[in-house]
């Protein structure tokens, strides 16, 4: 397109709600409003309205101490560009196979605020309790995956990442309702090595999870393998899939560099 061109079709409006997520970056993950008047030169007025209208659709959320940080639809906004990353290029082999012999679901995610972010996702046509594709997020607090990832956070990180909104309702009969029990849960996690989710994100679905780790042994992703609950009790579910979950996480760790010494 010609530049005479560019400039006819330009949306001013949108340009400057990009230019404020722009301005968010690993050093500075949460921005006031004042910041951002500062960094993109916007008057105050107009900020107001961009920040508001990113918030109301779910691209920015407010902290409790007035400050802005990117929710996390702004990550979905670019899961096609995800295919190309490092971490789904090395995964997609050993997932193709643990979907093949499993024939069951199998998905890849990371986290994203307080949400599970799905990375890849091999789905049985037969798997329908669940409408989830790339790109969708779901709570951490009630995914498997999710809860491999909160699991190796410390502390302070959870406090920092949770919030009573987290734990949000309409999710499935068994799911946790507060941070004590998710906490008791997570303990149990790290202790095991996988995460189960018996029907905690929507009846009729269990699932069995397990931790990607890098070189520097960081947990850096989760894999899972989903199930119907009409076919799968928790012993089956563990019998059947436990360990060819855990030797596919060791195949993509080893991939990403991690070496024994940092157990899985």
């Amino acid at each position: 397109m010609a530049e005479h061109d560019r400039a006819k079709y330009r949306i001013e409006a949108l340009a400057k709600g990009l230019r404020v997520l722009a301005m968010f970056s690993e050093r500075r993950p949460a921005l006031r409003v004042s910041d951002l008047v500062e960094q993109t030169g916007i008057p105050m007025g107009s900020l107001f309205r961009i920040v508001a209208t990113l918030e109301s659709e779910g691209y920015l959320e407010q902290l409790p101490d007035g400050r802005y940080r990117p929710d996390s639809k702004v990550l979905t906004l670019g899961f096609a560009a995800l295919q190309g990353l490092d971490l789904v290029q090395t995964a997609t082999g050993p997932l193709q196979t643990l979907s093949d012999n499993t024939g069951e679901t199998v998905n890849l995610g990371v986290l994203s605020g307080d949400q599970v972010l799905y990375l890849v996702r091999l789905r049985n046509s037969e798997l329908v309790t669940a409408n989830i594709q790339v790109g969708s997020t779901l709570p951490a607090v009630y995914a498997s995956m999710g809860k491999v990832l909160l699991a190796y956070l410390d502390g302070g990180q959870l406090d920092a990442l949770l919030r009573p909104e987290s734990f949000v309702e309409g999710a499935g009969p068994h799911a946790v309702r507060s941070r004590t029990a998710l906490d008791q849960q997570l303990a149990l996690i790290r202790e095991r090595g996988y995460a189960l989710q018996d029907q905690e994100v929507a009846h009729g679905l269990r699932s069995i999870a397990a931790p990607v780790r890098d070189q520097s042994g960081k947990v850096v992703a989760s894999v899972n393998v989903a199930v119907q609950a009409v076919g799968y009790d928790v012993e089956r579910l563990l019998n059947e899939f436990k360990q060819p979950l855990l030797d596919t996480c060791a195949e993509i760790s080893l991939r990403l560099g991690h070496r024994a010494g940092v157990a899985l």
